[in-house]
């Protein structure tokens, strides 16, 4: 069990995958203008990764490895979809505040690096803790980026009033160059932190990527489509 609650932990803190290994930056930078919707998607995706790995960690043995890139894509879409589902049917709000950010779940790499990195090489409660973990995590991430945004650019934070009668807000910091002053600035701090402890960042890039073996130079940083058999 020590196992499986250090790679819970791993996901949030020592791979956590927005600020350590810089995944899914598009809907941490789309959605994050506040709080409430950072925690909406962290939650969406923290489903939809335990129950994909949980799915893929089942059905490892039996999905042929040529297909297996189309068959996780399969899953992680139904999977989606049952969050979309349940999102849209008992926080309508919140469906309308993520948009198309919450479909396009599908196609978020934290999703498919962990089934194919994780999940197709381990034990189905170690996958769901991973799940979980990376979930947590990227939550985590979304939930400071987005209470960072929402505090200064707003004044407020999950939508209470803190600072926006004493301080004008900035109103830059919930548009787009706000979203990447914030997590440029989450990512040095974090970088720091992790040079004081004498670590550093995981490999990413080609190393990292669930398609690496189908490209013709994986390795070199090239990953323009022509690369792909």
């Amino acid at each position: 069990m020590a196992k499986h609650w250090k790679t819970l932990l791993n996901g949030i803190i020592k791979e956590n995958p927005v600020l350590v290994l810089a995944l899914g930056t598009c809907p941490t930078l789309a959605v994050t203008t506040m709080a409430f919707n950072g925690l909406g998607m962290g939650l969406a995706a923290t489903l939809v990764l335990i129950g994909t790995n949980t799915m893929i960690s089942l059905l490892k043995n039996v999905i042929p490895s040529k297909v297996r890139i189309p068959a996780y894509i399969t899953i992680i879409a139904g999977m989606v979809t049952i969050v979309m589902l349940l999102v849209q049917g008992f926080l309508p709000d919140l469906n309308k505040q993520l948009g198309i950010f919450l479909p396009l779940i599908v196609v978020n790499c934290i999703i498919l690096a962990r089934a194919e990195m994780f999940a197709s090489k381990n034990t189905v409660l170690a996958s769901a803790f991973d799940g979980l973990g990376m979930g947590l995590g990227f939550t985590l991430a979304l939930v400071l980026m987005g209470s960072i945004r929402e505090l200064i650019g707003s004044g407020t934070i999950f939508g209470l009033t803190v600072t926006k009668d004493v301080i004008d807000p900035m109103i830059i910091f919930i548009l787009a160059p706000g979203g990447f002053f914030v997590f440029g600035i989450l990512i040095a701090i974090t970088n720091k932190v992790l040079a004081k402890r004498g670590k550093t960042r995981p490999e990413t890039g080609c190393a990292m990527c669930p398609s690496r073996e189908f490209c013709k130079n994986a390795g070199q940083g090239d990953c323009s489509e022509a690369n792909f058999q």
